[in-house]
């Protein structure tokens, strides 16, 4: 059984078919999701489908792209969307220098609100990190003891700085990118990441595995990150999937579905 630490089930690529992909899951070997909003508009319909599936969970956050449109009053929504028991988390939130849609300092003003707003509900956060490592670093230790622990989405540093952040209580969650034939980093993050700290993830739609890459992504290819990192430890692929699933409770204390054995 393997649990996708990171999916955007709510995204428009799922219009379609977004149900019947939800229902196959199952059979699919997955036991459950979790679903991160990226606006006001997307948090929504991720605590939606947390109601609608009993193996689907939402996490509520406003994401850097999403930045500088931020209203005073958007605080005010996370927060009462956060008061709902399918959502485990405040994310999708953090800092992204590459596209820089939003103003540097605007992603840094409502990422740091985020984790305040975070801290007040006692939530972990999941966080989006591009070319910010730097930023990213600096904003995590200056509010080390407002942070109750979270996820590096889609880790894309190096190891070293994966050992940072384990430092300050961070999960690291691999996606599709540790599948990629030119991947250096995500590589060298499977091969030394302590197996307890360890998430996998799709990203969908995005980021898809191979070897299915310029494919739409969805929560069931995340056995293949799992095969994956299982090859690159010379262990069983769904060792890695139960392993991982093992870890979600831990680094979100409100999902509550036993992970079978």
């Amino acid at each position: 059984m393997y649990f996708d630490s990171h999916a955007h089930l709510d995204d428009e690529k799922f219009d379609e078919d977004r149900h019947e992909v939800i229902e196959g899951l199952k059979k699919r070997g997955i036991c459950g999701v979790i679903d991160p909003g990226d606006s006001i508009d997307s948090s929504k319909k991720a605590v939606e489908l947390a109601e609608e599936y009993d193996f689907i969970y939402a996490a509520v956050g406003i994401h850097p792209h999403e930045a500088g449109e931020v209203k005073d009053e958007d605080m005010d929504i996370l927060a009462s969307m956060a008061s709902h028991p399918k959502v485990v988390a405040i994310g999708e939130i953090g800092l992204d220098y590459y596209y820089d849609f939003s103003p540097k300092d605007r992603q840094k003003e409502e990422f740091i609100n985020q984790i305040e707003l975070a801290y007040r509900l006692d939530l972990p956060i999941i966080i989006h990190d591009r070319d910010a490592h730097g930023d990213m670093v600096d904003i995590i230790k200056d509010h080390r003891d407002m942070i109750k622990g979270g996820v590096m989405h889609c880790f894309s540093g190096s190891w070293e700085l994966a050992k940072v952040f384990m430092d300050y209580g961070f999960y690291i969650a691999l996606g599709g990118s540790v599948t990629f034939k030119n991947a250096r980093r995500p590589v060298e993050v499977a091969q030394n990441i302590p197996l307890d700290r360890l998430l996998i993830e799709t990203d969908s739609p995005y980021m898809t595995p191979v070897p299915y890459r310029g494919q739409r992504n969805d929560p069931g290819y995340v056995s293949l990150v799992a095969q994956r990192i299982g090859e690159l430890r010379n262990m069983n692929g769904e060792d890695i999937g139960y392993i991982t699933a093992q870890n979600i409770p831990k680094a979100f204390p409100k999902v509550s579905t036993p992970i079978q054995s």
